[in-house]
């Protein structure tokens, strides 16, 4: 159990430093994003090596050092989309008009290249640890873009507390793809879902023969259970923002953007001194017109529900 334990403990603690890490390169690396993006390429590709490596490692820490792993290669699809390196075809906030499957196609289409190359890495992954004995990088790579798939269509169809504060300005656009006025019906249908890969997870930890299978278990269940519970905190005011305090804006960069700092650090931010212009988006900045033009009156009324 003390390993167990032990496996759980590790998964929190870098979920936790990993993905503040990630939004704290974004935010200090603005300056020099090429430069950011090189370094973490770097650490994608010891990763993919990590990967190759621990394929046939049958211990406790080939299962670690491939948990790690698949988690350096999902850090360059993180910072190069925070970039904008890697996104989609479409750059520009939602037409007011669009509803239904229409506004899903815009929507999906600010995500596309983003999506497709984390399906190549994962056809990557994939092929490298094939026939292998050690497949926790591999699921753990999985069970990542699986949950991050099921967030992304929480915030779309609809989280009252979805994120802002923390997309850099030049994708501040894809906060009008965002539904804040409401949680959406279908998310306790896909909380559901989500549940499905922990609740596997842990029967594998709870039944493995061997010690490092089990850990192996462990560590993705812990993983999956992180992201149910970061669903949750996309739909409910959970104030986590001492949690997330070592990366948010220091004071000057506060008053640089105008004054709004996140009053919420996490995968879902509020910005202070912001506004709800849309129940299809979130709150954005009062200074968004001046950046981005005026932001988009509300949709619409009619057309297809998507809850």
């Amino acid at each position: 159990m003390a390993h167990l334990a032990a496996a759980v403990l590790v998964a929190v603690v870098v979920w936790w430093v990993s993905t503040g890490f990630v939004f704290l390169a974004a935010r200090r690396g603005a300056a020099r994003p090429r430069l950011v993006l090189a370094g973490f390429t770097a650490l994608a590709l010891a990763g993919l090596a990590g990967l190759a490596w621990t394929a046939r490692q049958e211990s406790l820490a080939g299962v670690y050092l491939a948990f790690l792993s698949a988690l350096a290669v999902w850090a360059w699809h993180e910072i190069a989309f925070l970039f904008g390196f890697v996104t989609g075809p479409r750059r520009t906030p939602c037409p007011p008009e669009l509803t239904g499957w229409r506004r899903f196609a815009a929507a999906f289409a600010t995500l596309r290249d983003h999506e497709l190359a984390i399906l190549a890495s994962a056809g990557l992954v994939a092929l490298l640890v094939w026939g292998a004995p050690n497949q926790a990088g591999l699921w753990t790579f999985l069970v990542l873009w699986g949950m991050r798939v099921s967030a992304k269509l929480t915030i779309f169809l609809g989280a009252p507390f979805s994120v802002s504060g923390l997309i850099p300005p030049h994708l501040d656009y894809l906060t009008s793809y965002f539904r804040t006025d409401r949680t959406s019906r279908a998310f306790a249908a896909i909380i559901a879902l989500a549940a499905v890969p922990f609740g596997y997870f842990c029967y594998l930890a709870a039944t493995a023969e061997a010690l490092h299978l089990a850990v192996a278990a462990t560590l993705i269940a812990a993983l999956a259970g992180l992201a149910i519970a970061e669903h949750f905190f996309l739909v409910l005011p959970v104030p986590d923002a001492l949690s997330w305090a070592w990366m948010a804006p220091a004071a000057d960069e506060r008053d640089a953007a105008g004054g709004h700092a996140p009053l919420a650090i996490g995968r879902r931010v509020v910005l202070k001194g912001a506004r709800a212009t849309s129940p299809h988006r979130a709150a954005l900045p009062v200074d968004y017109a001046k950046r981005r033009g005026p932001a988009p009156a509300a949709p619409r009324t009619g057309g297809t529900s998507w809850t």
